[in-house]
């Protein structure tokens, strides 16, 4: 692309938590007479525990039985643009829905993907804030994070669905209160003139806030659970104006017979209930995942209630439209106040 936003952390590493850029979860045997199947998992980085936990679960239901699990995972934009490339996928779970679109424009995914039940999300979470142990600058609101001396972590929108959540929030949520949209522009020029780093991905912006780059990380709820549940958690913060996260998954149109069962679990109770434990909020209320999350604030209350929780559709339109608004090579607001910056290069 012809401006670049280039990342100020050299870490890129997606070791943390001890998770593997690919893996394959304990396949169960077929029974007598089946064709074992491998289903192709391309992914953005923050779900692969999750997405392990529920081939797991999977593996253990007769339509899972003998499938083996091939996966790559990483940022989602990139992820996106590899499919196009050429890398193999049966299933994808993106950050965002214009990654997918992407795919629906090559003809590699139907249309209408997104016309179920679920419009196409498979996963939900909110945009927090991750401090130190301690909360030693007091960071407890948005106003919070543009004093001076605060120093911030987010991923980088040319590459990151989970930085585009991010600025989606820090914007929205200046509107929300009130304010005008000049106004939310220049709330965002004050977040990224405080932002010290921009990795590729929302895992590699966690990996460099646990090597000490920052004072504030901005990141999904279940991030900051999963970091916790692998004895590298950070305290968190849910402002009291976020912004509700709903990530996509959908098969490829010449995808594998098993997509098609891995999907319909994915959806069901069972599904959601392993990305519960994972951190993730469900899709839908009644989910029973025993009521306690091991790693979250408060594991008896994980997914408490925000009082002003933006959505897409009620406060951005849609995809095709915030992207334009706001991702734009050229004007987009995001775009524009991250060259404001210093931060990009043309």
């Amino acid at each position: 692309m012809s401006q670049r936003l280039h990342a100020a952390l050299a870490a890129t590493t997606a070791a943390l938590l001890g998770l593997t850029a690919c893996s394959s979860p304990s396949t169960a045997a077929p029974p007598d007479g089946s064709t074992a199947e491998t289903l192709r998992i391309v992914g953005f980085a923050v779900p692969e525990a999750a997405n392990k936990a529920i081939g797991e679960a999977f593996n253990q239901t007769e339509a899972g039985q003998g499938v083996s699990f091939q996966t790559s995972y990483g940022a989602s934009g990139d992820q996106s643009r590899s499919v196009v490339a050429g890398l193999d996928a049966d299933y994808v779970h993106f950050s965002v829905a214009s990654d997918v679109t992407r795919l629906v424009e090559e003809g590699l995914v139907a249309e209408d993907w997104d016309q179920g039940e679920n419009a196409g999300v498979v996963s939900s979470s909110v945009v927090v804030f991750g401090v130190r142990d301690g909360n030693p600058k007091g960071i407890r609101s948005w106003a919070d994070l543009v004093r001076p001396g605060v120093e911030i972590i987010t991923p980088n929108p040319a590459s990151s669905g989970a930085a585009r959540w991010n600025a989606l929030a820090a914007w929205g949520q200046v509107v929300a209160d009130g304010g005008t949209e000049q106004e939310a522009a220049e709330y965002l020029d004050q977040f990224f003139a405080n932002v010290v780093a921009l990795p590729n991905s929302g895992r590699d912006a966690t990996t460099g806030f646990l090597a000490g780059t920052g004072d504030v990380l901005m990141a999904y709820e279940n991030e900051a659970i999963l970091a916790a549940q692998h004895g590298q958690g950070f305290e968190y913060v849910v402002p009291e104006t976020t912004l509700l996260i709903e990530n996509p998954g959908t098969i490829l149109v010449d995808a594998t017979p098993a997509a098609e069962d891995w999907l319909e679990f994915v959806l069901s109770d069972a599904g959601q209930r392993e990305f519960a434990l994972k951190g993730f909020r469900p899709i839908r209320d009644g989910v029973d995942f025993g009521g306690v999350v091991e790693g979250s604030a408060d594991p008896t209350d994980p997914f408490p209630q925000v009082p002003h929780l933006l959505t897409i559709e009620d406060d951005f339109v849609d995809w095709p439209t915030l992207t334009e608004k706001f991702f734009a090579e050229e004007g987009g607001i995001v775009t524009e106040a991250i060259a404001h910056s210093g931060k990009a290069t043309r």
